[in-house]
């Protein structure tokens, strides 16, 4: 199973992202899928099934910072060519929940930049749209455990 920890932001945040992406549905662009939209805390990878409760208890005892406050704001780009993500920024604190997820899942602690995918293509509309963004902020109440299916999608395995 493909795992990982993600934060979703609510309807309206997307809407106004979406909306700002694609100048009002003036202007058709190749954006990841909305109902994909989310916020990588930590990425497993590849886990076997059977090591799926283990990895919900360590889960259990991550100290999620409900009330914190978050924000799209901004964006960047990831690699260049066939391999560009685009993405929008995240301002608000979430490094000490990135480190907490990683340490009890025993990942490998890595360079964390929070933000949200939101095209695997170039395009310099979308870069222009997300310079100086920022959107609603909201407070984070949840972390979810995510199995990404490989052609169907994402599948919320818990909460937290």
């Amino acid at each position: 199973m493909r795992l990982f920890v993600a934060i979703y932001p609510p309807g309206n945040v997307c809407r106004d992202l979406r909306h700002r992406l694609t100048d009002g549905g003036a202007r058709p662009v190749r954006l990841t899928p909305v109902e994909r939209w989310h916020i990588t805390v930590a990425f497993l990878g590849e886990v076997a099934e059977e090591r799926l409760p283990e990895v919900e208890r360590a889960l259990d005892g991550v100290a999620v910072p409900r009330g914190v406050v978050l924000r799209l704001r901004g964006g960047g780009r990831f690699g260049k060519g066939r391999s560009t993500v685009l993405w929008a920024g995240v301002e608000g604190d979430l490094a000490a929940l990135h480190r907490d997820v990683s340490g009890r899942l025993g990942l490998v602690e890595r360079e964390f930049t929070p933000h949200l995918t939101v095209a695997y293509r170039d395009d310099p509309v979308v870069r222009l749209a997300l310079d100086g963004y920022a959107g609603p902020s909201w407070p984070l109440h949840e972390i979810a455990l995510v199995h990404s299916v490989p052609g169907e999608g994402y599948v919320t395995l818990k909460s937290w």
